[in-house]
């Protein structure tokens, strides 16, 4: 009997309840049975001082289980608890080995191999211990029981996993964090994660959290080591993501958190990009989107999603051999189509545009989209930029950049008939394009002299402090112009000097009549075109960028 039960006891009192006239007698015949007095004169006092003396004596020994303090969770504790989880785990995988048609035999080791792995959660707590999980060799224990039998333990695994991994646990003990992230990856944590991943049934809950965990453990991951990404995606990652993605299931956390990691492989990788090209990944991103041609999402988590998937289609657009895919594919026509529907998707749909036509690579691209017609859907949204463009969390300057870019672009690329078609444009309704041109010019020129105007009067500040203006300051003070609407403004100059180079008179002399009338100068763009030209930069060829500057020289010759 344990205190509690001590404290709750009481002798049978029979059936009778007593009334509240009957006697004092009466009552303690109740409480203490007939059978040990008469009348009350009868009782011992020696029976009520014993009973009393129990009482205190429960009371005190259910004091001390209360004080009694838990055992310290410290190194040797971690210790033992490891050793524990080893023993408890050799002991299920012999019983499994043993009577492997006679569940009955292992499940109570299977039970305790679960209580154990649930207890080692506490080593969450003490990042800077996790070198006892290497230095005990439980992690490759661990990662082993990934691929158990009953996926009810390979799920508390990656629970357990998932809570080693978080990435603010992480940034406790930096060293703690390298020791089991190495160990992690050594021991290929993502394939046996992605050979989980296959077997679990999202229909059930605890196996759709599992698979939301799974996918954490892999963001967690790749936050605190981005050099892993390729390494995941090779691992099967990549494939599992894809079909994750197309799978004919309704949308819900775990598609979401699917496109988010895809988006995260596909971040400044051109291998992981090459991969999605090579598994027609291409083709699933475009057949997901065009969910989104003439429907909004219903929810602010799938428009989330959305925003992943065109993200990962404008990472994948940055190697020129998924821009021959993206062609193949029809994307063209798909977000020709997006940008005509007016809908949530329209703003993506141009962020994607302008990187399809991206450099040399982007010239067929180029062609294809004035022969689908594409100038005039890109010509209204040139003249005007849409109100709802806020609601799509894009501001009126990236969608002027965007749509500048575009231009641009398809100037530096169209030839012949197509090129003819697009400055014949320029010259429609008394040129009413080359003012909308000349209007951005002027705003964009206003923002960027405001900007020199204080970083000059920066420099001067540090100069007078006897400071070194440094090569990183100069670039820090580049990029503050470039953000304010430089690169804008130099797109817009572009856009301005391969007008005036073409064979289109009307739309050269509109040019120079509105610089006149705003007592603007040709020097101001001729000096925004070399620095333009002066900081081009090709990561692929330094033969195109040296090209590409002696084409913008020599078109300023002739401006």
């Amino acid at each position: 009997m344990d205190v509690g039960e001590l404290l709750r006891y009481q002798p049978d009192r029979g059936t009778k309840r007593p009334r509240e006239e009957e006697s004092e007698e009466a009552k303690l015949r109740q409480k203490f049975g007939r059978d040990r007095f008469r009348s009350y004169e009868d009782v011992d006092p020696a029976f009520v001082v014993e009973e009393e003396e129990s009482k205190k004596k429960a009371e005190q020994m259910l004091e001390e289980m209360e004080e009694e303090e838990p055992e310290p969770v410290d190194e040797g504790y971690i210790k033992k608890m490891i050793l524990t989880f080893e023993k408890r785990s050799y002991k299920n995988q012999e019983l499994r080995i043993k009577f492997p048609d006679n569940p009955e035999k292992f499940m109570e080791s299977e039970l305790d191999l679960n209580d154990i792995i649930q207890e080692m959660h506490v080593i969450a707590t003490m990042p800077n211990l996790y070198r006892l999980l290497v230095e005990l060799n439980a992690v490759h224990s661990i990662l082993g029981l990934l691929g158990h039998d009953n996926t009810d333990v390979a799920i508390g695994v990656v629970d357990l996993l998932q809570e080693l991994t978080d990435i603010d646990t992480l940034h406790e003990s930096e060293e703690g964090a390298e020791v089991i992230i190495d160990a992690l990856l050594e021991g290929h944590v993502v394939a046996l994660l992605v050979q989980n991943l296959e077997r679990l049934d999202e229909t059930v809950k605890e196996e759709g959290d599992g698979v939301h965990n799974t996918l954490a453990i892999i963001e967690n991951i790749a936050e605190f080591r981005p050099e892993m990404c390729s390494e995941a995606a090779q691992q099967g990652l990549m494939q599992w993501l894809l079909k994750r993605i197309k799978a004919k299931m309704p949308f819900d956390a775990n598609k979401l958190y699917a496109s988010e990691i895809l988006a995260i492989l596909l971040q400044n990788n051109d291998s992981n990009r090459e991969l999605l090209g090579e598994l027609d990944g291409i083709d699933v991103l475009l057949q997901q989107l065009s969910v989104f041609k003439r429907h909004n999402p219903s929810t602010a988590e799938e428009q989330e999603m959305m925003e992943n998937l065109f993200d990962s289609l404008c990472s994948c657009l940055m190697l020129s051999s998924n821009r021959e895919r993206f062609l193949k594919g029809e994307g063209l026509q798909l977000m020709n189509l997006m940008l005509r529907e007016k809908k949530m998707s329209r703003a993506s749909a141009l962020k994607v545009l302008d990187h399809a036509m991206i450099g040399p690579e982007g010239a067929d691209n180029c062609h294809k989209f004035v022969d689908i017609l594409g100038l005039r859907t890109i010509f209204p949204l040139f003249m005007k930029s849409p109100k709802k463009i806020k609601k799509a969390g894009v501001t009126e300057k990236e969608h002027e950049e965007h749509v500048c870019s575009i231009m641009a672009n398809m100037l530096r690329n169209l030839k012949g008939q197509q090129r003819t078609r697009l400055l014949t444009k320029f010259t429609e309704n008394d040129c009413e394009k080359v003012d909308r041109l000349m209007e951005l010019y002027f705003k964009y020129l206003d923002a960027v002299q405001l900007a020199d105007k204080k970083i000059e009067g920066e420099k001067h500040d540090m100069v007078r402090r006897g400071e070194i203006i440094e090569e990183d300051m100069e670039e820090e003070f580049y990029l503050r112009r470039l953000d304010v609407g430089l690169f804008i403004l130099q797109l817009v100059c572009y856009i301005m000097v391969e007008i005036c180079n073409s064979n289109i008179p009307q739309g050269r002399q509109r040019i120079f009549q509105i610089l006149n009338m705003r007592g603007s100068s040709v020097k101001i763009v001729r000096h925004i075109m070399k620095e333009y030209a002066a900081n081009i930069g090709d990561a692929q060829s330094e033969e195109f960028k040296d090209s590409e500057q002696m084409r913008i020289l020599e078109l300023l010759e002739n401006f």
